[in-house]
């Protein structure tokens, strides 16, 4: 029987629905963090759920396995991923050796990988510590895009607020993003993410935000996007697609960077926002929780 990681959370997910509250919290919990379930050992796993060590006994046995150890063995044994750059490309080549859907895939993934890779490249130390400077000095830090792109603004603020409460998604409600610059001032900064074809709202709010004196920061597949914007920085990404749209992984990679170096910048401060953020949507129910099991009273 195969004992892959992908193999037990997919056995796991297809069971979960006929398992007791106590191993369905278990079940979720090694599908949600294998990593975390592959290096911890038992008692912590157990306290991490809420749960007894018996439960993991009990889940280990459900899906085959002789003890905790061994059904924890798969998920350590992958944790070696971690060291994904030393494993070669051999994957890459057994895709391409099967059949015209397997070498699609495999065009598909190799763009990713060249498109990531040359994003990342192009990234300059430099470039990303005046950046990161900018944002963090700034009293408001505005992000703006649309159509596609708009996606991509959306995960950097919702996550970035965090590290820097300041940061903030335009255009609000609807409207357009230069009408949430009109009490913008030199002490803010414009984060402007756009590929060709190049948004004309995005364009416009960068050279409104240039008028207000903001340092603007740009993310597209271009260093010239147009007359008259002159970012402050610009991170050139790859889009190169093999299909008709544009491919955004680099761009992702990109913004995954400066959202790295902002929680780093933001030390204890931004990992306490995280918890508390974190705190709140457990308290409002935000997170759905499989029930727990009937506490049994002592008679």
């Amino acid at each position: 029987m195969e004992h892959t990681p992908t193999h037990l959370t997919n056995r796991l997910r297809e069971d979960i629905g006929q398992m007791p509250p106590a191993l369905q919290a278990a079940a979720k919990y090694v599908v949600d963090h294998p990593g975390d379930f592959g290096l911890n050992p038992i008692r912590v796993t157990a306290a991490n759920i809420g749960v007894s060590s018996n439960v993991l006994v009990r889940l280990a046995q459900r899906m085959g396995f002789d003890s905790f150890e061994a059904f924890r063995g798969p998920f350590r044994a992958a944790l070696v991923t971690d060291r994904e750059g030393d494993l070669g490309q051999d994957w890459l080549t057994a895709l391409h050796s099967k059949d015209d859907f397997g070498k699609t895939q495999a065009r598909f993934a190799q763009n990713e990988q060249n498109i990531v890779a040359r994003s990342l490249r192009l990234m300059n130390p430099d470039k990303t510590r005046q950046a990161i400077q900018h944002i963090t000095t700034a009293h408001r830090c505005y992000v703006t895009a649309t159509r596609a792109s708009y996606a991509l603004a959306y995960y950097f603020s919702y996550t970035g607020r965090m590290a820097h409460p300041g940061i903030q998604l335009i255009p609000r409600h609807l409207g357009s993003a230069t009408d949430d610059l009109l009490d913008a001032s030199p002490q803010d900064c414009l984060i402007a993410i756009t590929v060709h074809p190049y948004s004309a709202d995005t364009i416009q709010s960068m050279r409104f935000a240039k008028k207000m004196g903001l340092r603007i920061i740009l993310v597209s597949d271009s260093d010239v996007i147009a007359p008259g914007i002159d970012p402050d920085v610009a991170f050139t990404v790859s889009t190169r697609t093999l299909h008709p749209f544009s491919c955004f992984t680099g761009a992702m990679a990109i913004l995954e960077c400066l959202l790295g170096h902002l929680f780093e910048a933001g030390g204890t401060a931004a990992s306490q926002r995280v918890e508390a953020y974190q705190k709140a949507r457990e308290d409002t129910g935000a997170y759905w929780q499989p029930s727990k099991p009937p506490r049994l009273r002592r008679t």
